[in-house]
Order: structure tokens, then C-alpha cells, then sequence
């Protein structure tokens, strides 16, 4: 068998590549058959993590910004509308790109649609067809490792919008919830395997769930599902304080929490934090708080400039917040690091600088680890 690098035992090759940016992993694969065997093996980026070398970034769904599509094609929607892409964030470093347009999409991603991070896979599901506004039930998938797009199998079930989305480290993607093209809030799930590209329905969940959160807590082998707020169809606009969650061990939804959200407000900006618990951004775009035991406590004031429709994402051992300081302005980003001691009365935020092409409105995101 050939060598990874001629004339360097295994083990120093393989350091060698743990140690190269992730961005290159789509050029390195084309070296020789051994590199991508080596790049497409799970137990590389085990190692990788395990030696330190992974990198957390975000995956943003981001209007492009006003300037980008002015004089551009003529969209009907565009004067309240812009069109969205996907953005990448180095929190860590500040640095931004984009990710290559899906293949066979001119009016970029579709709006509102659901990230989610399997793996080192992004999907893409669902959303509204940014050229007719209608309700799609598509599927993409992006493979960080290999840099290129594929389509997968469309979202069963009726085409549904606002829904609950989120990804495990597993390779599976669960929605939940959401409202059918009638607008009848729905109790209906689903999971999503990646690499086998299936779909297999979930029981449904105790209440109709329109406009609710998901995100996925891991732990124990396995995981949980969790899926805030939301409203029945009955209750239009008036939010539930409530909460479920689908065990992935046991294959069930267990009983429901009826205060899982601080208020009766939409969970937009609810996020799991790598240390398991949940955190949320008030609407009012004032603070960010965390479930503690059976209640919820203060970890930061969000900075004034980015308190207007502000966004948040939980991003390896930090929480990212994107806002602006009234409707109309530039918008701010900043990242709060999560320390392990509970002291959040010396919780900093550090602003990071948001360049003139990535300065458009943030409508959700996703975190990856690679």
C-alpha cells in the first residue's frame, strides 16, 4: 500500500493532515486515492477533534445585502424581500465566506427554510421557492468535506413551513411541526437519515407546534430532540410557554414540559449550548437568558446595537448574537464565550466586525465542528 506521504512513517502523515484547515479538504481529496480515503474516514476527524484541531463555524442563512442586488435580475419580491444565501462565520476568528450556490437555484436558498448540521454534512430542507413563494419540500445537502452539493430525497408528508429543524452528529435530521399550504398548524415529524437518504416518520407529538424551535441536546450515545413554543392552529400567533422531546434511544416523545420557554413568545432564538442546556434570546432583543433547574436565569445584557431582531446560535462553547440597534440599521454581531463557572455576572461579549458583503439581515443558522 502506498504511502500517505512518501518517505514519513503513518502516524506523522496523519498528523500532518489533521493539522490543515478544513477549507482544503475538497483540493487535498483529489491528491491521490489514499488522501481521500484518509479525509473520508470518520476515524480521521475523531482524531482530529480528539487532538485539538477540529474548528467550530456557522452555517448562516443571510439576505444578500441591499447593494448586491440592486441592478441585478429582476425579482418582483425584491423591494421587501431580498434574496438569501449561505454564509459562513469563523467565530472564533472573525472571518467570513460563502458556500458555493446550490446547482440549478437562481434566486438563492429557499426562504425560510430549515439547517441543519449531520455530521460533516449541511441539509437544506424545505423552505418557500424564492421565485414563486411557494412551499417546497426539497432536500440539499452540502458535503463540507468534499466541497460539492447533492440533491436528496424531498421531505415527505404535506409541505410544511415554519417548522422545527435540527441535526445530530449521528447523520440524522429531524423536523417537526409547522403549518401545512392551509395553514393548519400540525403535530407530525420526521427524521431524515443522510447517508442512507430515507425518511421515517416519527409519532406524532402531543400539540400542534406552528413557528416552534428545535434544536438536538446530545448525550448519552444518543440524543434528544427538543421542540419549543409554537401554537395550534386554534391559537394563531399566541405562542405556548410549552416543550416536548423525541428520546432517539427509546424511539418516543416524552411527556410535555409545560414552562420550557421563559415567556409566551416566539423561540426563534433558542439555541443548545454545548453544555446541554437551553438558552434564549428575549424578543425584545434585551437579554440572553438560561434554563437553571426549573427556571431561568440572566447570563448577559445583549449590547444596544444589536438588540432589533436579533438572532442567536450556539457555536462550539459560545453563543453568537446578530442584530441591529434599530430597523433600518447596519447590523452588529457578537459572540459570548460559555464558561463553565456559573459567574455570568462577568460575561463579556466581543464584537466581531461584519464586512459590507455579509451585512444582511440573518434569518437562522446552524453550528459545525469539523
Amino acid at each position: 500500500m502506498e504511502n500517505l506521504i512518501p518517505g514519513l512513517p503513518e502516524d506523522i502523515a496523519v498528523e500532518c493532515l489533521v493539522r490543515l484547515p478544513h477549507q482544503s479538504f475538497s483540493h487535498l481529496r483529489r491528491v491521490c486515492r489514499r488522501w481521500k480515503q484518509e479525509l473520508d474516514s470518520p476515524l480521521f476527524h475523531r482524531f482530529r477533534r480528539s487532538a485539538g484541531f477540529s474548528r467550530s463555524f456557522l452555517v448562516l442563512a443571510q439576505a444578500d445585502p441591499p447593494a448586491a442586488i440592486a441592478g441585478g435580475p429582476a425579482h418582483k419580491h425584491s423591494a421587501s424581500f431580498p434574496s438569501y444565501r449561505l454564509a459562513l462565520l469563523d467565530p472564533s476568528t472573525g472571518e467570513w465566506d460563502s458556500l458555493p450556490q446550490i446547482p440549478a437555484s437562481s434566486g438563492g436558498i429557499p426562504l425560510f427554510c430549515g439547517l441543519a448540521a449531520a455530521g460533516r454534512e449541511l441539509v437544506v430542507v424545505g423552505g418557500w421557492d424564492p421565485d414563486t413563494w411557494v412551499a417546497s419540500d426539497s432536500v440539499y445537502i452540502y458535503n463540507f468535506i468534499a466541497g460539492a452539493w447533492r440533491h436528496g430525497r424531498p421531505m415527505p408528508g404535506p409541505r410544511r413551513s415554519f417548522f422545527a429543524c435540527a441535526g445530530s452528529s449521528s447523520g440524522l435530521v429531524f423536523v417537526a411541526g409547522g403549518h401545512d399550504e392551509e395553514k393548519n398548524a400540525l403535530r407530525s415529524a420526521y427524521a431524515y437519515d443522510v447517508a442512507r437518504d430515507e425518511w421515517a416518520q416519527l409519532p406524532d407529538m402531543a400539540r400542534e407546534r406552528d413557528e416552534c424551535a428545535g434544536m438536538f441536546i446530545a448525550g448519552g450515545g444518543a440524543g434528544l430532540f427538543r421542540v419549543v413554543g409554537g401554537y395550534s392552529t386554534a391559537m394563531q400567533g399566541r405562542f405556548d410557554r410549552s416543550g416536548e422531546e423525541f428520546d432517539t434511544i427509546n424511539w418516543k416523545w416524552q411527556p410535555v414540559e409545560e414552562a420550557a420557554m421563559d415567556a409566551e413568545e416566539s423561540p426563534r432564538s433558542c439555541a443548545a449550548g454545548r453544555d446541554g442546556r437551553m438558552y434564549l434570546c428575549s424578543s425584545s432583543g434585551r437579554v440572553v437568558s438560561a434554563a437553571e433547574g426549573e427556571g431561568w436565569k440572566m447570563v448577559a445584557e445583549v449590547p444596544e446595537d444589536a438588540m432589533v431582531a436579533a438572532q442567536m446560535v450556539a457555536c462550539g462553547g459560545s453563543l453568537v448574537v446578530m442584530g441591529a440597534g434599530s430597523h433600518g440599521m447596519a447590523p452588529s454581531a457578537y459572540v459570548l464565550e460559555l464558561k463553565q463557572a456559573r459567574g455570568w455576572s462577568a460575561a463579556e461579549w466581543r464584537r466581531l466586525e461584519m464586512p459590507p458583503e455579509y451585512s444582511g439581515h440573518v434569518h437562522g443558522g446552524c453550528c459545525f465542528e469539523i
